[in-house]
């Protein structure tokens, strides 16, 4: 619509007639649309190609004419595993051989996002001090994450292959990125019906309701940005000794074995 433009043609209701037919449905993908644009439109001003106001800005401008996103934009739910029947499927998933089920097994055991896991490199971890820094580049909210690693992430992570053509944790057959449907379609052949993003959600499950940590406590862990701004004053810092903690009490409960022997009861029945 706007591609074979000279960007001086490009005015507000130009911008607004691109946005408009996916700001309700597609309100991410749109919402970084108007971003780009603006970016595009400011570098063009900056070089001369254009004067006058950029008409793709959201502050004092788009935001008279499209509503918030945060009011239209649908929250996306991913199947997720009851936080009871974590223990049989991480031992059903620690008999599993191959990188996906590693990678799957990490995220878990982290509860990092799968894109953070699969683009993992050895640099970003110290193992040492038992933690792994995501680079704000790698984060959805654009902000460094350092996660403490549990004994069993840490024993995770030494049992891992390390060679010279990847500095990829988990490589593909190519020395690329796993692809993002690794994860899932090793859940798949378990037989289960749930996503690998859904794993998060057992874990913040888990965590609030058979555990005290306090709730700034578990959102930073899962690199959630507090919306309450008094409670994001409070909780400036990481949390992360608590984090550590946490993640270590989260890591022996994926290794519970009565949640089995009930599940198992369950299917004879």
């Amino acid at each position: 619509m706007i591609g074979n433009l000279p960007v001086a043609a490009i005015d507000t209701a130009l911008v607004v007639k691109v946005l408009e037919p996916i700001w309700t449905t597609k309100t991410e993908t749109a919402s970084r649309l108007r971003g780009r644009i603006e970016s595009v439109l400011d570098w063009a001003t900056t070089s001369g190609y254009r004067q006058g106001e950029n008409p793709a800005r959201w502050r004092g401008h788009l935001d008279n004419l499209l509503p918030k996103p945060s009011r239209v934009q649908t929250v996306e739910h991913h199947a997720a595993l009851p936080f009871a029947e974590i223990g049989p499927f991480m031992a059903e998933l620690r008999k599993r051989e191959g990188l996906g089920a590693r990678a799957l097994e990490l995220a878990i055991l982290t509860a990092a996002r799968s894109g953070e896991v699969r683009g993992a490199t050895w640099g970003e971890f110290d193992l040492n001090l038992a933690y792994w820094t995501i680079p704000a580049e790698r984060m959805k909210a654009d902000k460094e994450h350092r996660i403490p690693l549990s004994d069993a992430a840490m024993a995770l992570l030494k049992a891992l292959p390390t060679g010279e053509s990847t500095a990829l944790l988990f490589p593909s057959s190519k020395g690329t990125q796993l692809s993002d449907m690794t994860l899932g379609a090793v859940i798949k052949r378990m037989g289960l019906d749930v996503t690998a993003h859904g794993f998060r959600s057992t874990f913040r499950d888990w965590a609030g309701e058979k555990t005290n940590y306090p709730r700034e406590v578990c959102e930073h862990a899962l690199a959630h940005q507090l919306k309450d701004k008094a409670e994001a004053a409070y909780a400036r810092g990481s949390q992360f000794e608590k984090r550590r903690a946490l993640m270590q009490d989260w890591a022996r409960y994926c290794e519970r074995g009565e949640d089995r022997k009930v599940l198992e009861l369950v299917k004879v029945a």
